[in-house]
Formats: C-alpha cells, sequence, structure tokens
C-alpha cells in the first residue's frame, strides 16, 4: 500500500474490505432476513420414541450427543438429571471447531472426528446443519431427534418405568396450554432473543432484538415476584427452556450479544430463580461456566476476531 496514501482512505478501505469479509462469515453462521434479522433453521430429524413406534424406550438403547457451551444441549441434560435418566441414557461431548465451522466429537469414534460425520451415518450425503443435542440410537444406528424442544419432552415421558425420579412430570396435562404460552414467548424474545441481538446484522434489527428482550425480561422478573416458576409453584418444561439461556447471560450474552442494558443478577426475582434452579439436585453439575466463557468467545470469529477470552465472570451470586 502506497505510504502515501491518506489516513482516510486506509481506514475506508480498510472498514469496506473488514465489513464485506464479515458479512460473508455472518451468512454462514447465522442466516439472516432481507432487513438483517437473524433467522434460526428449523431441526431435520424429528421421529419420536414411543411404544407404537419403530424406537421403543429402552434403557441403554439411547445416547445424547451435547456440547457443553449449548443451551439447547443443556436443555437435555437438565431433564435427564431431574427425572434421574443417568444410568439409562449415556452422553457423548462434542466440541466446537471454529477452524473446521462445526462440532468435533471429543472422542472420535467408528463413524468419524466430526459431528457431520455423525449426521452422515445417519443420512449419507446430508448437507444440513449439523447441531447439537442429538438423540442417537445406539441400536440402528441413526439419528431419532435433533429438535431439543421434542427431545426434552421424550425425556420428560417415554422413560418413567426407568427413572428414578418417575414421579416428577415436567409437561403436566392440566398445565399445558400455559406452559406452551410461556415457551412460545420464551423463545422469541429470550432463547432466540440473545441470538437475534447477537447475529443482527442491522441496527434495526438490533433495536428491535433488544427491546423484546429486555421487555420479556421485565416482564418475567414481575411475574417471578409472585411466583417461584414459571407456572406457579412446579416446576416445568418451560423453566428448563428459560433456565438455560439466563444462566449463560451474565457469562456471553451480556457482553458478546450486545444484551448489555442489565445482568440477570441486577434482577431481584430473575436471580432468585436462576439461583433455585441451579441449586436443585444434579443441575450444578450440568453447568461448566469455564466451557461457556470459553466456547462462545473461541468459536464465534465473526463477533470476537481478536479470539480474547475475557477475565471469568463473577457467578458467586449463584451461591447466596
Amino acid at each position: 500500500m502506497p505510504r502515501n496514501l491518506p489516513a482516510s482512505s486506509i481506514i475506508q478501505l480498510g472498514r469496506f474490505t473488514w465489513t464485506t469479509l464479515w458479512q460473508m462469515m455472518m451468512a454462514q453462521l447465522a442466516p439472516r432476513s432481507t432487513d438483517g434479522k437473524y433467522l434460526r433453521p428449523e431441526s431435520a430429524f424429528r421421529q419420536v420414541i414411543n411404544a407404537d413406534s419403530r424406537y421403543p424406550a429402552q434403557a441403554g438403547r439411547y445416547r445424547l450427543f451435547v456440547g457443553m457451551s449449548c443451551p439447547w444441549a443443556h436443555r437435555t441434560l437438565l431433564v435427564r438429571a431431574l427425572k434421574g435418566l443417568e444410568s439409562v441414557i449415556s452422553v457423548s461431548f462434542t466440541l466446537p471447531s471454529p477452524e473446521n465451522g462445526g462440532w468435533l466429537l471429543a472422542t472420535p469414534d467408528r463413524h468419524g472426528h466430526r459431528l457431520m460425520d455423525l449426521y452422515r451415518s445417519a443420512v449419507p450425503n446430508y448437507s444440513g446443519r449439523a447441531t447439537v443435542p442429538v438423540l442417537w440410537d445406539d441400536e440402528t444406528q441413526t439419528i431419532v431427534n435433533n429438535e431439543s424442544a421434542e427431545i426434552i419432552k421424550l425425556l420428560n415421558a417415554e422413560f418413567n418405568s426407568f427413572a428414578t425420579n418417575p414421579e416428577l412430570d415436567l409437561y403436566p396435562i392440566v398445565g399445558r396450554e400455559a406452559i406452551d404460552r410461556w415457551n412460545d414467548v420464551i423463545y422469541h424474545s429470550i432463547n432466540n432473543g440473545v441470538y437475534r441481538c447477537g447475529f443482527a446484522q442491522t441496527q434495526t434489527a438490533y433495536d428491535q432484538a433488544v427491546s423484546e428482550l429486555f421487555d420479556q425480561l421485565d416482564t418475567s422478573e414481575i411475574h417471578l415476584g409472585c411466583n417461584e416458576f414459571l407456572w406457579g409453584d412446579r416446576l416445568t418444561l418451560a423453566d428448563v427452556r428459560l433456565f438455560t439461556t439466563l444462566i449463560r447471560f451474565d457469562l456471553v450474552y451480556h457482553s458478546l450479544f450486545k444484551c448489555s442494558r442489565r445482568r440477570i443478577r441486577d434482577y431481584a426475582n430473575l436471580s432468585r430463580y436462576v439461583q433455585s434452579i441451579y441449586h436443585l439436585p444434579g443441575i450444578a453439575e450440568t453447568c461448566d461456566f469455564s466451557t461457556i466463557q470459553h466456547d462462545y468467545f473461541s468459536s464465534l470469529f465473526p463477533l470476537n476476531p481478536g479470539n480474547i477470552i475475557p477475565t471469568d465472570v463473577d457467578m458467586s451470586w449463584l451461591s447466596r
């Protein structure tokens, strides 16, 4: 580059080059609408487990492929722990690999090294997204389901004859209408809302997402002022779905995803709510704070091109 090129020209050229590259990378990381809003793709595998399907409930037959940093995968670990299915459904771990643009198997097996290899062993020439969680059938060597919202319903209802906590029903019939309403609101504004903030590619898209996010957090804060959980005093799948986002909020979403108006620890009722779930038997063991923070900041290159991992966030408020 010529030495006599004006500083303003260098800055403009650098900004144009980086913006172009950033948009190309974001297009791969986060599909967007024409107005810059993040669009989450649909899950591809939606089979069920029950007595009438080709996948009956059996102890030791199924396994979960999860990433410890992924909130969607975390849901399945929570229900597995709450229902007492640790000895019934095994777990295999994956690790994010920014160089490969996907998840790697922490322990390579007969299917290969990448999660995509596992997907392609189930469906040859598969070209969709290889995401976690995956509910895998060891007997037929295929994927049963990769939609977390459906997997947690299966874990809640279909393995009671093997569970140590079969009496716990996280999706009771009497409360399903209310639970589903909470799930719809939580998904759009909070679960996916933090991603709509972090992956927004225009100011307008970000402004809308962040406003909806904090409006719903404020609404939830008020609701939890007179309710222990979202559906009165009973823990449900709606709480499972909300918890996995809230437990990551101060760690990564507040800074990396620009959800910076407030932290969860700044809300009296939401912080109490997260604390109470965190201290339920088996739940703390599913929360790996250092891995969550490291994976987000090291894997999402377009959001953190310097690959700088921030100082550990103080999560001691969970123990108060």
